[in-house]
């Protein structure tokens, strides 16, 4: 698995901690941290950066991704599916080095792993009405 896989997947735990278990974001980070004492500090650092990056935006991030979302509301949507799309959303909006096709990629792949049959497509075709969310240098709609 790839580090900022990885990454990824210890955010979403996060994520799933906070939102699932209602912690408070500094506990979730903590309580998943704490049994990852031989974490590579690039690891850390992407994963903390998705993560409170994410805790910080969580509302506009949920605009978005319910503009994206044709008939769904975050509250309807299974929480692993759910912060799987903020992870994916915070990457598009504010992440620009990566590319979306890798973006969505990760997403589904994830989705696949850790949710339902059905939950890498439908993560894959919210991800795909979202990408003229992301805004390239200048300002024009990448994807």
């Amino acid at each position: 698995m790839g580090s900022r896989r990885q990454a990824r997947e210890i955010a979403l735990q996060m994520l799933y901690l906070c939102d699932n278990c209602r912690c408070a974001p500094l506990d979730a980070r903590n309580a998943i941290l704490a049994g990852l004492d031989n974490l590579p500090l690039a690891v850390r650092s992407f994963c903390l950066q998705l993560f409170d990056g994410i805790a910080e935006k969580k509302e506009d991030l949920d605009a978005i991704i319910e503009c994206s979302a044709e008939n769904w509301e975050m509250n309807r949507m299974a929480c692993i599916d759910r912060n799987i799309l903020r992870l994916a959303a915070f990457e598009i909006t504010d992440m620009l080095d990566t590319p979306i096709n890798v973006i969505i990629n990760e997403a589904v792949e994830i989705a696949k792993r850790f949710s339902t049959d059905d939950s890498g497509k439908f993560v894959n075709g919210i991800l795909d009405n979202m990408k003229t969310a992301r805004k390239t240098a200048d300002g024009r709609n990448e994807g």
